[in-house]
C-alpha cells in the first residue's frame, strides 16, 4: 500500500506515483519499496534503440526517439544504481559510444541527429560537434567504477585526464562531470591531487554555495537560468566522493538542510535550471527528487 503519512518519503512517494513516468516509479519503488532491479531494468528498455544507444526523452530536455550521448549516460547512471552496469548490455553501450565519439575518441553533447526534432535552447545542434568532459567524464568514471574494461575507454580517459588538467575556469556543470570522472579514475593518487586541484578553483570560483542564507550572495554561472546554484550536495552525492573533502562538515550540513527544505508541498523537489517547454519540467521534477532522496539517505540524513 502507498505510504500516506507526512514524512519526507510518504510525500516523495505520493508525488511520485501521481506524476512520475514508469522508469521513475519502478526506480523509486527499487531504492526505497525493496522493488525488483528487473522491473527497473525493463522499464529503462523502453528508450532502447537499435544501434545500441538510447533515446525517447530519456533525458527529458532532448525529445524525439534518435539516440544521444546524453540520453544513453542517463540510462548507464539507471543501470548502476541498481547494480547491472556489466555484460552484454554495456557492451552494447559501449559499441555505440564508440560509434558516436569525435576524432578525440570522446563524446559530445549532441549529434546532429537531433536536428529536427524538439530540444531544449540550451542545448546547441551542430554539424560537427566536439568532445565534452560535461558528457565524457560520467560514463567514463562510471565504467571505471564498475570495472568495465572495453577498447573506448583507453582514449576517452586520456581524454577526460587532459580536459580535467585544463581546468582553470570553469561552471559547476562541469565541475560535477569532473568530479564524477575523477571519482572512478582507476589512478587514484592521481585522482586525489586533481580533485585537490578542483576543489581550491570550486572555492575560489564561488561555483558553490556555502551558506544558502546568503544565497543572493553568490553568483549564477554564464547562460544558467537565475537561482541555478550548486550546493556542496551537488558535487559530493555521497560521503565517498573525493568532493565531499571540499566542504566542511558546517557547510555540508547546511546544504543538506537546505535540500531537505527544498521538498515542495506535493512532495516534490523543484528543478532549477531553464524551463522550456510544460512537459520537460514535468518530467524532470520525479528525476530530481529521486536524486534529492538519495542523496539525503547517502549522508545519513532520516526521511521518515
Amino acid at each position: 500500500m502507498a505510504g500516506t503519512g507526512t514524512s519526507p518519503l510518504n510525500r516523495a512517494e505520493q508525488f511520485i506515483w501521481l506524476t512520475a513516468r514508469v522508469l521513475e516509479q519502478r526506480r523509486f519503488a527499487h531504492h526505497f519499496l525493496e522493488g525488483s532491479a528487473d522491473a527497473v531494468e525493463t522499464a529503462l528498455a523502453a528508450y532502447l534503440n537499435e544501434d545500441g544507444g538510447y533515446g525517447h526523452a530519456l533525458e527529458p530536455d532532448l525529445r524525439g526517439p534518435v539516440s544521444q550521448p546524453l540520453h544513453t549516460a542517463h540510462a548507464l547512471s539507471v543501470l548502476d544504481s541498481i547494480g547491472r552496469c556489466d555484460g552484454l548490455r554495456v557492451e552494447r553501450i559501449c559499441r555505440f559510444l564508440t560509434e558516436v565519439s569525435t576524432k578525440e575518441g570522446a563524446l559530445p553533447a549532441l549529434l546532429p541527429t537531433q536536428r529536427g526534432y524538439p530540444a531544449a535552447p540550451f542545448i546547441p545542434i551542430v554539424d560537427d560537434p566536439p568532445a565534452e568532459l560535461l558528457t565524457t567524464g560520467p560514463v567514463v568514471g562510471l565504467l571505471h567504477r564498475n570495472a568495465v574494461w572495453h577498447a573506448w575507454l583507453f582514449r576517452a580517459t586520456d581524454f577526460c585526464w587532459a580536459a580535467v588538467d585544463a581546468l582553470e575556469q570553469s561552471h559547476p556543470y562541469e565541475i560535477e562531470a569532473a568530479i564524477a570522472f575523477l571519482d572512478g579514475a582507476p589512478d587514484r593518487a592521481r585522482a586525489q591531487a586533481a580533485a585537490d586541484r578542483l576543489g581550491r578553483l570550486v572555492r575560489d570560483q564561488r561555483l558553490a554555495v556555502l551558506d544558502p542564507e546568503r544565497r543572493a550572495e553568490y553568483p549564477v554561472a554564464a547562460g544558467y537560468a537565475p537561482g541555478e546554484q550548486h550546493f556542496p550536495y551537488d558535487y559530493a552525492r555521497t560521503p565517498e566522493s573525493l568532493a565531499r573533502h571540499w566542504f566542511t562538515d558546517e557547510e555540508l550540513s547546511r546544504s543538506l538542510d537546505h535540500l531537505a527544505a527544498e521538498q515542495q508541498a506535493d512532495g516534490g523537489w523543484p528543478v532549477n535550471w531553464r524551463q522550456w517547454a510544460p512537459g520537460t519540467a514535468l518530467e524532470g521534477r520525479p528525476i530530481v527528487t529521486l536524486k534529492a532522496l538519495l542523496t539525503l539517505r547517502a549522508h545519513g540524513r532520516g526521511l521518515g
